[in-house]
């Protein structure tokens, strides 16, 4: 009996046992299932990059005024030589009853001297005149005729001051260096492809800006154009001060932004013109734009009219907001402004676009340049580095 009732209790003891490690075991199993179900799991596909980029309400449009043309200032005119008065008529043969004193004679034979005083000679012509009609009055006892009025000189227009373009407020972007795809189709159609960099560099009191584009032939690049421009910052964003142009075949110009002297003048040209407000060139132009609206959005909601130093003359750009548009770029979709001055007849001829990214500094992530002849030149962004600001 008493191994009987032993065997019985070792056998409950194991089915105890046996029913414990299983209640254990399947709670293990459902607690694992449950808690690793939150557990994000491996997957064998690379993860998706998604970017949130900002964008801004496109402010209200304002018209603006007619776009003025800025002349060129005029050359120093000579100054006019005063007019050589008619010579005396010949005085009738005196009577022989009175012959003529050494005084009038005198007189009759002083010569009338041209001078550069038109007040002297006039006055001289005069008294002359006076006295030889006097003496034919008293010989012939004819009346003198009238003295000849002095023919004023003409007028020389005074110079008429032109009037400054608009002031904007300007936060101008930090310092970085800029690779650019460039992509052109000739008129023809022929396509052409490229590469350029551009480079802007501030310590917030002076910069200094560079472009350089250029095509790829075969295994050789060609550079088309090198920009490079130095100056100031001043209250109004980029103050230029000189800016040299080299092409192809062509030799190497200079355009001068005389600030003691408010002028711009030129290698190229003997033309000079007045100095604007806010004065730019053509490698500073993104960038100023680009201060534009970093400083405030609702200045875009007029036209932007810039002065711009080229190669031989000084003409107003006028850039227009068109809108908002998402580019594909190789830094990817990128979300931009889109600036554009159209062409303007008898000053320029071809197209500028400029797209500004708001996200990004308001840096210019693309430039498209469109000819009167229909050739199309694109720079656009692949690659923005930051760099150190003066360096």
């Amino acid at each position: 009996m008493t191994i009987v009732s032993n065997l019985f209790q070792r056998r409950r003891l194991l089915v105890v046992c046996a029913a414990t490690l299983a209640l254990h075991l399947a709670a293990i199993d459902w607690a694992g299932n449950h808690l690793g179900s939150s557990v994000p799991r491996t997957s064998p596909h690379p993860p998706s990059v998604m970017t949130a980029q900002l964008r801004l309400t496109l402010p209200k449009r304002v018209e603006s005024a007619p776009l003025v043309d800025v002349k060129p200032l005029a050359q120093d005119a000579p100054r006019p030589r005063a007019r050589r008065p008619p010579p005396p008529a010949p005085l009738p043969p005196p009577p022989e009853s009175a012959p003529a004193t050494d005084a009038l004679t005198a007189i009759a034979a002083t010569p009338v001297l041209a001078s550069e005083d038109s007040t002297s000679a006039s006055a001289s012509g005069k008294s002359a005149s006076q006295a030889q009609a006097g003496a034919g009055q008293a010989q012939t006892g004819t009346p003198p005729a009238p003295a000849e009025a002095p023919t004023p000189a003409p007028a020389v227009p005074a110079e008429v001051a032109p009037q400054g373009t608009r002031r904007y407020k300007v936060h101008l972007p930090p310092s970085a260096k800029f690779d650019m795809a460039v992509a052109r189709v000739d008129a023809d159609g022929t396509k052409w492809t490229g590469s350029a960099s551009m480079t802007w560099h501030t310590d917030g009191s002076r910069y200094d800006a560079s472009v350089e584009a250029g095509v790829s032939l075969l295994v050789t690049r060609v550079n088309l154009l090198v920009l490079r421009s130095e100056g100031v910052i001043d209250d109004y964003g980029i103050a230029p001060v000189r800016v040299t142009e080299k092409r192809t075949r062509r030799a190497e110009t200079a355009t001068h932004f005389n600030r003691d002297q408010g002028t711009i003048t030129f290698s190229a040209s003997e033309r000079s013109y007045p100095l604007l407000t806010g004065a730019q060139d053509k490698a500073t132009v993104p960038f100023q734009l680009g201060g534009i609206g970093r400083a405030d959005v609702n200045q875009f909601g007029g036209d932007i009219d810039l002065q711009v130093g080229d190669e031989k003359e000084a003409t107003i750009f006028r850039f227009q907001l068109v809108g908002e548009e998402e580019l594909d770029t190789k830094m990817g979709k990128v979300v931009a402004w889109h600036l554009t001055r159209p062409p303007k007849p008898g000053t320029y001829s071809s197209r500028l676009d400029i797209w500004l990214a708001p996200g990004m500094n308001w840096y210019p992530v693309q430039i498209r340049n469109t000819e009167a002849s229909g050739a199309l030149t694109t720079q656009t962004v692949s690659n923005i580095t930051m760099t150190d600001s003066g360096k």
